[in-house]
């Protein structure tokens, strides 16, 4: 079992940054294919990023790319989000996931765990 926990959401102007941070708990984090996903409201959970357990293969949403950048330590067990250039469409609650499962890596029924969100807000 891993618990996750996230950090970092808040309140930020249009073209500013946020650090979102996620800290696991469990064993074998490091075996876990981990993701950020979001909800905004009246909308389905999306996929934001995510990084592969083996490789460390990143990928992303196109609304995000050049902009977001995830980045996980197996050694502390966090994945973290940078976010830059904020847009007031990133406005959402920010999950993080991981799963062991094989699927979809875009698709959120496949992650087994998951955080319990933090707001992102961004407006002027």
């Amino acid at each position: 079992q891993v618990q996750l926990v996230e950090s970092g959401g808040g309140l930020v102007q249009p073209g500013g940054s946020l650090r979102l941070s996620c800290a696991a708990s469990g064993r074998a984090f490091s075996s876990y294919h981990m993701a950020w996903f979001r909800q905004a409201p009246g909308k389905e959970r999306e996929f934001v990023a995510g990084v592969s357990w083996g490789d460390g293969y990143i990928y992303y949403d196109d609304s995000v790319k050049g902009r977001f950048t995830i980045s996980r330590d197996n050694a502390k067990n966090t994945v973290v989000l940078q976010m830059n250039s904020l847009k007031p469409e990133d406005t959402a609650v920010y999950y993080c996931a991981g799963t062991g499962k094989p699927g979809s890596r875009q698709n959120p029924t496949t992650y087994e765990f998951w955080g319990q969100g933090t707001q992102v807000t961004v407006s002027s």
